[in-house]
Order: C-alpha cells, then structure tokens, then sequence
C-alpha cells in the first residue's frame, strides 16, 4: 500500500500555479517595506491571473494561514508588513496587464499588477487618460495599491483622490471566491459595494482587477510658480485656488523641503528631461532658454529659502487655461505672494513618473513622510500645531542629526494635504536600495544602523500622527499607522467589524491592517 505524501503549506499553494518563493534572500526583501520591517514571512506567492491570485488565497486560508497583499511596494505605513511570523505574501506585480481600453463606454479595465506610469502610456495615444492618473511614485506604483491604499497628485486638485476615478473592481474574498463589487459602467447601482472595498489598505480582500472612467487628455496646458513669506498666505492662497476650480495640480513646499529638493543630485536629469521634451516639440531655442532657467531658479530658491506653490492648469483651448492662470495669479497676489519662475512644475509635468530617488534625503538619510488630509479651515492651526512640535524637539533633532521639510496640496472636493517628512541619519533597507536608480545611491554615502536615532524619528512620527488625529486629520495609507478605528462613530466600527467578520471570518486578510 502506498504511503500518502503530507504536502508542505507552501507546496499546497504551489498547486494553485502561483509561483511561489520562499528563500531566504527573498523573504527578508518581501518583509520590509519603505520605512520598516515586519514579521518573518512564510512564503511570498506571485500570482500571474485572478484565476491563479484566487486558487492561492483559497490554498493558504484554508490552512489557517494569513494572507498579505503587496502592490509596487511603495508603502511606509506597514501596510504590507506582517505582525507575526508565518504570513503569506502576495505580491500582485505579475498580474499587470491592460484588459480592456473601451472608447465607446470611455472606461479601462486593468489588473491590480499594473502601474499608473504602465498605464498612462497606453492610453496617451489615444488622446486618454483616467481623471486621476498617478502617484507620483506611479512607476513603481500600481493601480490596485492605489485604490487599497488611496493617494493623490496628477488629476488631483480637480478630480480629488485616487479611488473616486474608479467604477468596480473584482476582488478575491479571503475563502479564494471571486466578487464584481457592482456595475461595470456605472459607480454606484445601489449602495455603492465598490466603495467599501475602496482604501480598505487591502484588509477586506484583494483587488484582483479594477475598472476606471475615462477622460480625453487635456490639450493645452499652463504652469505658475510663486513664492510667500509665510506658511499662512501659501495655505490661504491653496485653499482659494482649490475653491476656484482653476488647476488640475496645486501643491507646495515650505523652506525645508525647498532646500532638500534643490540639494538632491537631480537638477541636471531633471534640467535634460524638461530639455528633451521641448526638443521634440521642435523648439531648441526655447528648450536650451528653459534648461537655463531651471537651473537658474534653483538657485534662487537655495538662496531665498521661502515657501513655494505650484499651479498647473490644463483644458481643450490655451485661452481658457491662460484665463485659470491669470486667476492664480490674482488669487496669488491677494494674499501677498510673487510669481517666480515655472520651471519646477514644468519639470514635474515632463516626465510625471519619474525616479523614485526621494526615498533617501540628499546625504544618504533615512525619510519618513507622514501626513493629514483636513479641511481649508483647520488646515492654518493644524499646520502650527506641527511647527511647534518640532520646536519642541529642535534641540534633540539638532543634537541627533534629525531635520524636517513639509509639503502641502490642494484636493479637490476635500481641503488640503500637510505632509511634514522626517529625515534622520539610519541605515537603508533592501526595498529602499531597490527603489533608488543605481545610478544615484552610488554617490550617496553609505551610513551606519543609528538605533538611538531611528528611536527618536518614531517618537516624532508618532506624536504627529496623534497631532493629526487631534485636528481632526484622515489619512490615506492607513495601514498600520493612522488611528483610523479611534475616529470612527461607534455604530460605523460596529458595522466595519461586521463587514470585516462576514468577508473575512477567521480575519486572515491583511490582519492588524485597518486596525481589524
């Protein structure tokens, strides 16, 4: 009589024809993420279809094993990483493709692997793109990360976040079953099911394929820079442009992050991209003056040091965009700011999914972004709340190597974005020497593990995140991070509970995630 072979767990979810891996190289990759590393892993599963994602999920929950969903790998809030020791990691890049570009129904239908910058290229010559369209971060970023975790930038001042462009998606429910979460063409046919499935930072299921509304592309554009002595005139000025409905991107710097922008070894790349655009538009002249201006302002924003807000307008006649931008400017000027040279948005618009090198500061240091979304009349008090929880520590961070720099962006529909980054001298991690183009962290210095120093940045992320939730803050990428169950009414905790046990019984999806 033959002896029956007992199958490992990872060899059980090898059946589904995922692949799957499980060195140790690979695991200790898979554990970090951005800004730090979870839980020991089991296995990390790369499913290439829904058909495949589904059969996998269904082979490790039904041994009692928790499964977690990865999209670029773009997250610092532990989105991703795992509480405790022998998680399953499913890492969704593999399943990239383009489904469906419809013309007619003007939607696009795309698997949860495939990049916002993947993305964008297709649909570019055919005049297309989805209202919100990209991270910033969009190379590496994919579509599914973006509608589990939320986010903001190309589109966003108009068209608001990432997951109101989104129409349905097809997720897979921690027991392997495959759900439509509503109609194909239209958001929403009854309660909207696609919603709560929308920025649940992967804790409900897994998106498996996402449909988008479509737009044309816009065909004119326009560009304003400006510059404010104080944080209370750059966040006025926003909230007025926001309100307007003038831009398509609005967002800022203060002095700190200025300097740490014009101090990165990429104002010669960035200088060339906006050149080799305005080449192949045919205008060398005119792309020599701009390369020349780029560097010039710069310089000036080194010397200057003020905060600065940047405007990009776009629409199917450059009168009408001209117009958007002539209200900017007397918005601008209103609250007392400067116009200054556009270089910088222009840049940003060229090559919108560029090198993601911002993950380390410009000597090499270790960043830490951590953000509130809060509406245009609490943003002013919040925004000084957090000034003075720096200069409450600034001897402490002078002492330890620890600077800071904020941005700030206008959403449409919801108020504005502050976003104070942390940098601290630390060790970088194998996802951060993953991220970076090689060609860059090979003329940063190489620092040392700083335990005293990675201590106190996560004192001071914290206190931030509790300053937020303070202010009445949300947040997107909540993953692990943001005391989204505290400010929640309590009959809505009850009934995301209930969501959460009736979709996910024994809470293996992405458990801890969400705070469920």
């Amino acid at each position: 009589m033959a002896t029956k072979v007992q199958l490992s767990p990872t060899e059980l979810i090898a059946q589904s024809g995922a692949q799957v891996l499980s060195d140790t190289e690979t695991l200790d990759f898979y554990a970090h993420d951005i800004y730090s590393r979870g839980a020991d892993l089991l296995a990390v599963v790369r499913p290439s279809s829904k058909e495949e994602l589904a059969a996998a999920v269904r082979a490790a929950t039904s041994q009692g094993l928790t499964v977690i969903p990865r999209g670029g790998g773009m997250s610092y809030t532990s989105g991703y990483t795992a509480e405790k020791p022998g998680c399953v990691l499913f890492d969704l890049a593999a399943m990239n493709r383009i489904l469906d570009i419809n013309e007619i129904d003007m939607t696009v239908t795309v698997e949860a692997g495939c990049t916002w910058a993947q993305l964008h290229e297709a649909l570019s010559p055919k005049g297309l793109r989805t209202p919100f369209w990209g991270t910033l971060s969009g190379k590496k970023a994919t579509v599914g990360g973006g509608m589990s975790q939320n986010g903001i930038f190309w589109g966003t001042c108009r068209y608001g976040t990432a997951v109101q462009s989104c129409i349905s998606m097809e997720v897979v429910l921690a027991d392997g079953n495959v759900m439509q979460t509503g109609s194909k063409f239209a958001r929403p046919y009854g309660p909207d099911l696609t919603g709560l499935f929308l920025a649940d930072t992967g804790a409900l299921a897994m998106k498996a394929t996402i449909t988008l509304r479509l737009i044309p592309e816009a065909k004119t554009h326009g560009y304003a820079s400006f510059t404010f002595a104080s944080h209370n005139a750059l966040l006025k000025a926003s909230s007025d442009i926001e309100r307007a409905s003038i831009a398509t991107e609005c967002f800022g710097f203060d002095p700190k992050l200025n300097a740490i922008r014009m101090k990165r070894d990429s104002l010669a790349s960035d200088t060339k991209q906006l050149v080799g655009m305005m080449k192949k538009q045919g205008s060398v002249f005119k792309a020599l003056k701009e390369g020349a201006k780029v560097i010039s302002a710069g310089r000036d924003f080194m010397e200057k040091a003020t905060y600065s807000l940047h405007v990009l307008a776009e629409g199917r006649i450059q009168s009408a965009v001209d117009a958007d931008i002539e209200e900017a400017r007397q918005i601008v000027s209103k609250h007392g700011g400067a116009e200054t040279e556009n270089t910088i948005p222009k840049i940003i618009r060229a090559n919108p999914f560029g090198p993601l090198n911002g993950v380390l500061g410009p000597d090499g240091e270790r960043w830490a972004p951590v953000h509130g979304l809060l509406p245009h009349s609490r943003a002013k008090d919040c925004y000084e709340a957090i000034l003075a929880l720096f200069d409450k520590h600034r001897e402490k961070m002078d002492e330890m190597g620890l600077h800071e720099g904020t941005l700030i962006a206008a959403v449409g529909g919801s108020g504005i974005i502050i976003e104070p980054c942390i940098y601290w001298p630390d060790a970088r991690n194998p996802v951060i020497e993953d991220t970076i183009e090689s060609s860059h962290i090979a003329k940063l210095p190489v620092l040392d593990a700083n335990g005293e120093a990675w201590k106190f940045a996560q004192q001071i992320k914290q206190e931030l995140v509790s300053l937020f939730y303070h202010h009445g803050a949300v947040h997107f990428q909540i993953g692990r991070t943001y005391r989204h169950n505290d400010s929640l009414d309590d009959r809505a905790r009850i009934l995301l509970d209930g969501i959460k046990t009736n979709v996910d019984p024994q809470h293996l999806m992405n458990s801890g995630s969400l705070g469920l």
